[in-house]
């Protein structure tokens, strides 16, 4: 055995949790993305899905894939540098463009390498970095990869990030950036308040769209759009995994921005452009987003109606306001425990236990898609009420 291989054979948490038959992860799903899949030939309700718009399993969206999958191939075979820029790539960064109100778009083959390459680029030696703490982890690795100095502020305080503003240099360039959504916790940032200081101290800011495009502003077109800050944001970023319903991202920003990255923002550079069948396939998510915006009120009615149930029944949720509602549990082992117990009660939910979070703040991370019904709502409420009173969580 190598040295690196005794290193990391010391690492045994995961084993320890399977011996006690409650290992949660790589759950191998055997059926579409759906309200109801099927693990183990057994089905479930799905409640761990970021697709929001249920759009995963769509017929348009399926045939858009196909469809260029038929004329362009499986894959592109290099990067967009190179030669694989696809005609369907440059048609998607315009009307994403447009979509979130921006000059240009520029397509990453997925979400984390959008943050990891993006901000990673954009600042130099002298320049700073300032994050929320609770920002996403794609975030956090592009920040590191990046040589400037950087703060953190606490979660939405702006007096925090104010004084982090005040420490520096007001001649260099000082991004913030921030989460529209935040995954986990399902809060909104204060952009207005955000944007405000930022303007005060002569700073940019980047937002990361990609708990919100699709839930948020009209026709989904996001946070910045909802509460009037576009003009003001620098870059907007956003996924294609969630209300998309396919792989990979974007950042929209303005002219020279966007030449900037294009040519010298690595992860773009050098990675495999984005597949044909998934560039068309977040077209159609598109076109149906624009064209059905009653599937996004259904969302919020789902949300609405959730957040109520669960206040009702005792539940801790701290603040979220979206379709991504936090169960708090505070303890990592019950937090196994109950999501053994609610998957056999037929609920598919996921943990998030330490180090994602601290140990005293583990959770369950309930979401759902506008293709659920009121009745696996309530279902889904009911089972988590017995299952928490057992464990005396509520």
């Amino acid at each position: 055995m190598g040295l690196l291989q005794q290193k990391l054979s010391k690492y045994t948490v995961p084993q320890k949790i399977k011996e006690q038959g409650l290992y949660p992860f790589f759950r191998a799903i055997e059926s579409e993305q759906d309200t109801q899949v099927v693990i183990n030939g057994r089905k479930v309700l799905m409640f761990g899905s970021n697709c929001y718009l249920g759009l995963a399993n769509h017929p348009k969206v399926i045939e858009a894939a196909r469809e260029a999958t038929r004329k362009f191939g499986t894959g592109c075979a290099g990067s967009p540098f190179l030669n694989g820029t696809l005609t369907i790539h440059k048609d998607l960064e315009a009307r994403l463009a447009d979509f979130v109100g921006k000059q240009e778009a520029i397509l990453y083959s997925t979400g984390f390498g959008v943050n990891l390459g993006a901000i990673s680029t954009l600042t130099g030696r002298e320049d700073y970095v300032i994050l929320d703490e609770l920002n996403h982890a794609s975030i956090i690795e592009g920040r590191r990869l990046c040589a400037s100095k950087d703060f953190k502020y606490k979660h939405n305080d702006m007096v925090s990030l104010e004084k982090a503003l005040k420490k520096c240099d007001p001649d260099k360039v000082k991004l913030i950036v921030t989460d529209a959504v935040f995954s986990m916790e399902g809060d909104t940032a204060p952009l207005r308040e955000v944007v405000a200081l930022a303007n005060k101290y002569n700073a940019d800011v980047y937002v990361d769209e990609a708990h919100s495009l699709g839930v948020f502003g009209k026709n989904g077109q996001g946070l910045c759009n909802s509460t009037g800050v576009t003009d003001d944001v620098a870059l907007v970023m956003g996924t294609f995994s969630k209300s998309f319903a396919s792989i990979g991202g974007f950042v929209a920003t303005d002219h020279d921005t966007a030449n900037y990255l294009r040519h010298v923002s690595r992860a773009h550079i050098f990675s495999a452009s984005l597949t044909p069948g998934a560039t068309a396939a977040v077209g159609a998510a598109l076109d149906i987003m624009l064209a059905e915006p009653e599937r996004i009120e259904h969302l919020w009615a789902l949300t609405n109606y959730a957040l109520k149930g669960f206040r009702e029944i005792g539940c801790e949720i701290g603040h979220t306001c979206t379709p991504i509602i936090p169960l708090y549990i505070r303890d990592d082992m019950k937090t196994f425990q109950v999501v053994h117990e609610l998957f056999e009660e037929g609920l598919f939910v996921n943990p998030v236990i330490s180090p994602a979070v601290a140990s005293d703040s583990t959770l369950i991370r309930f979401s759902f898609m506008a293709t659920h019904k009121f009745e696996q709502i309530d279902y889904a409420v009911e089972k988590i009420e017995k299952v928490f009173k057992k464990y005396n969580i509520i």
